[in-house]
């Protein structure tokens, strides 16, 4: 599986204005209900519960929240890049522009751990990271995390 399998480009959005990381993943959660026509309501209470489990805010301005969600044929992705980065509870303690959210089935076992790890290493590259802060375009945005997760190597399938 590869990162295009994952994020359509419909579901990237950039310039997108929050306050707080509850208005971040209610954002999230409303891109996810209009691309996979699920309700946006159980998408954020899903993002919810898993944030008080522990931040998904992976460092460097990133974060990765997730959840599994019925209804999902395969894993799915939502890519924000904020306006203005906001607290996240981060483990740098540093705010958060660019989320990269991953969604799946319930059921999904381990191929859902192994996305969120790929993910994860893929925008721990600080010129990635810079690439997709200056992208002008959610096109922009797709081909370049396209273009890294293949130069990476493909996500293993399940």
């Amino acid at each position: 599986m590869q990162i295009g399998d994952i994020l359509d480009r419909g579901a990237i959005s950039l310039r997108v204005k929050a306050a707080d990381k509850r208005q971040a993943l209610a954002t999230i959660a409303d891109i996810a209900a209009r691309n996979f026509a699920l309700d946006s309501g159980e998408i954020l209470d899903a993002l919810a519960e898993r944030e008080q489990a522990g931040s998904t805010g992976v460092g460097h301005g990133v974060a990765v929240p997730h959840a599994r969600l019925a209804g999902l044929s395969r894993m799915r992705g939502v890519f924000v890049r904020l306006e203005k980065p906001v607290a996240f509870d981060a483990v740098d303690d540093q705010p958060v522009d660019l989320i990269f959210a991953l969604f799946a089935h319930p059921n999904a076992g381990s191929e859902h751990l192994r996305a969120l790890a790929r993910v994860s290493r893929l925008l721990r590259q600080a010129s990635l990271r810079q690439q997709l802060r200056k992208a002008r375009t959610a096109d922009a945005i797709h081909a370049l995390l396209v273009q890294e997760a293949i130069a990476a190597a493909p996500i293993p399938a399940a």
